[in-house]
């Protein structure tokens, strides 16, 4: 599934070419993905100007000047294609500006397409619940000792609730633990201060370098352009049972299974 830094990716290639642009058509070529394309969706965007490009957690936000703001997400598989060469069945729906075509592709059909007043956005249900941004100054050690204050369950666990922090994925969870030196299996309110503070920085670095690198390129993810991602060859444990740990400690990353996900950590420097 794309996580945060491929929607990131995402957005700003999108942005690069749709902002202030007006939308001259739209078309909706089936009438639903993970759910249907909503009614007036069509009436809503044709000549609309977009204004804006914005993320939420692993949500896309397409903002226009008629205060409607289209939410998207590219489930397992979405990715938009501009100015595809020719049309593919799994474009969902295309957005046509005097310049470019967007093309909404999603062979396995999980995304998702929402249209919400923007006034309401952080009313809506899937919003209205989340944690504060990874990348954004209310994501504070502080933050994390509150959220995690007496919690025995497992600290990468913790990371992965969307209350807590909006849009951490798996992969990036097991990156900063280790660059943060914390066990995984650790419970979350064992987690000491001096490592909360470690952490926040670590999972903004490893975001952050991964947004750099186009995101991580598993399975299907590729940026709007068509180039694919690159971070995933800077893996210092996802993927890496077996192998020695970057740190050059002794270590051999291990894999575990958390929540019925896998997770690859260093025994040795993560405690």
């Amino acid at each position: 599934m794309p996580e945060l830094p491929e929607v990131e990716t995402t957005v700003r290639g999108l942005a690069r070419f749709l902002e202030g642009e007006r939308i001259v058509s739209v078309r909706v070529n089936r009438p639903d993905m993970r759910r249907p394309f909503p009614p007036d969706l069509v009436q809503a965007l044709t000549d609309a100007t977009v204004s804006g490009l914005s993320r939420r957690a692993k949500y896309g936000i397409l903002h226009t000047d008629r205060d409607h703001a289209m939410v998207f997400h590219l489930g397992m598989s979405g990715r938009w294609r501009i100015d595809p060469e020719g049309e593919d069945k799994h474009d969902h729906l295309v957005l046509t500006t005097q310049d470019h075509v967007f093309a909404l592709n999603d062979p396995r059909r999980f995304g998702s397409v929402d249209l919400l007043l923007a006034p309401e956005l952080d009313l809506w249900p899937a919003f209205a619940a989340l944690g504060p941004e990874p990348l954004g100054e209310a994501l504070t050690a502080e933050h994390l000792r509150t959220a995690t204050r007496g919690r025995k369950q497992a600290i990468k666990l913790l990371l992965l609730d969307q209350r807590i922090v909006a849009g951490l994925g798996n992969i990036y969870v097991c990156e900063a633990l280790w660059h943060a030196g914390i066990h995984p299996r650790k419970a979350g309110g064992k987690v000491t201060m001096p490592q909360l503070k470690r952490l926040v920085p670590a999972i903004r670095d490893v975001l952050e370098r991964s947004i750099r690198d186009g995101g991580s390129t598993l399975r299907d993810f590729a940026q709007p352009d068509g180039n694919l991602g690159y971070f995933a060859t800077r893996f210092h444990v996802y993927g890496r049972e077996g192998e020695p740990c970057h740190h050059e400690d002794g270590g051999t990353i291990r894999r575990i299974v958390q929540g019925g996900r896998s997770t690859w950590f260093c025994p040795v420097c993560q405690k």
